[in-house]
């Protein structure tokens, strides 16, 4: 069977800089699971991700979305950035928002999607409105719309309260077994990354580690950048 996402010796570097952001990366991730990416800040992880999507040409390496490159593949996509660009004052609403993406507004996919994201009481509120957690929520349900079978989430919970958090993650988890989508999401929650990952994929520029959480746990260099915050954690699983 092949990966739904393949990458080989991964090389990135932004034009402006001469260094590189990603150096021989390599991974492959098989289709309907759940790849987490840790790191801290300045890995790459975004850089990562935007590699993935086609947004960024490899300096050097390949990268294929089930077979195909990633500009190519970009119908199968959908993408949750960390920090969304919103205007509050522009007057939409929720409901408008998503039609404007997706006008199949009586189809059986958009009625469901709204009711798993749980954002059928905000569809007529004005979407400079919501709140952190609300709009995420909102975001996901674009991406969902679209059907994909890759999700690629960065940091989707920034923002958001403790008890929010425990829902999108929980709303994640859902669309992986419920849907059969595979999904790349960037964390800092370790404790959420143990928990709910199928696949850890530990970055600081290059790939540190990569393997299941039980796996990862017990690499040395995971535990020398986490510290003793892995061992603590190690004990939740």
């Amino acid at each position: 069977m092949k990966p739904v996402v393949e990458v080989k010796n991964l090389c990135v570097k932004y034009p402006a800089s001469n260094s590189l952001i990603l150096q021989d990366v390599s991974f492959r991730m098989e289709e309907k699971s759940l790849a987490m990416v840790i790191g801290p800040n300045g890995a790459g992880k975004t850089t990562l991700l935007k590699a993935i999507l086609g947004f960024l040409s490899p300096l050097r390496g390949d990268i294929t979305i089930m077979g195909k490159k990633p500009q190519e593949a970009r119908e199968y996509m959908s993408y949750v950035p960390q920090r969304f660009q919103l205007d509050r004052s522009f007057p939409i609403t929720v409901k408008e928002f998503l039609l404007l993406s997706f006008p199949a507004l009586d189809s059986p996919h958009w009625h469901t999607i709204i009711s798993h994201v749980e954002i059928g009481s905000l569809l007529g509120l004005p979407l400079g409105n919501l709140s952190g957690g609300e709009l995420q929520r909102v975001l996901v349900a674009r991406a969902m719309l679209k059907k994909p079978r890759l999700l690629l989430l960065d940091e989707p919970v920034s923002g958001i309260d403790l008890e929010g958090k425990k829902n999108f993650y929980e709303l994640v988890n859902h669309m992986k077994t419920a849907h059969g989508i595979s999904i790349i999401m960037v964390s800092h929650q370790l404790d959420v990354v143990l928990k709910f990952a199928d696949r850890v994929i530990c970055l600081n520029r290059c790939l540190l580690c990569d393997g299941s959480p039980e796996e990862i746990m017990n690499q040395a260099t995971f535990r020398e950048l986490f510290g003793k915050e892995s061992i603590l954690y190690g004990h939740r699983i």
